[in-house]
């Protein structure tokens, strides 16, 4: 893949090179060339033909943070707390304070 990239961007070099050193070529022109024809178009083949290996990636990275998150819910509950939040669980004391728009 990245020999047809390195190939392209030499071909458009060579072509920048030519607009630069014509007697009615400018480096502007070379510039504009070498970006339009080489950069822009070269970064989206490469940005399109690397989804496939970012999307397994983000694959491989989900996993192993939910495993990660697994391993911990395990350890919390192995640890006899309450819940991994610290907080005991069950319902609100009797006289406690009481939820939204709930009179008590």
């Amino acid at each position: 893949m990245y020999l047809i990239v390195i190939g392209w961007l030499y071909v458009v070099l060579m072509m920048a090179v030519a607009e630069a050193t014509n007697t009615t070529g400018t480096l502007l022109g070379a510039i504009v060339t070498f970006v339009l024809y080489g950069l822009l178009p070269m970064a989206l083949v490469i940005y399109l033909m690397r989804t496939p290996q970012r999307r397994r990636e983000n694959k491989a990275r989900e996993a192993a943070e939910d495993q990660q998150r697994r391993a911990e819910a395990e350890r919390a509950k192995a640890s006899g707390e309450p819940d991994a939040g610290s907080h005991a669980p069950g319902v609100a004391p009797a006289g406690g304070v009481a939820p939204v728009g709930k009179e008590g």
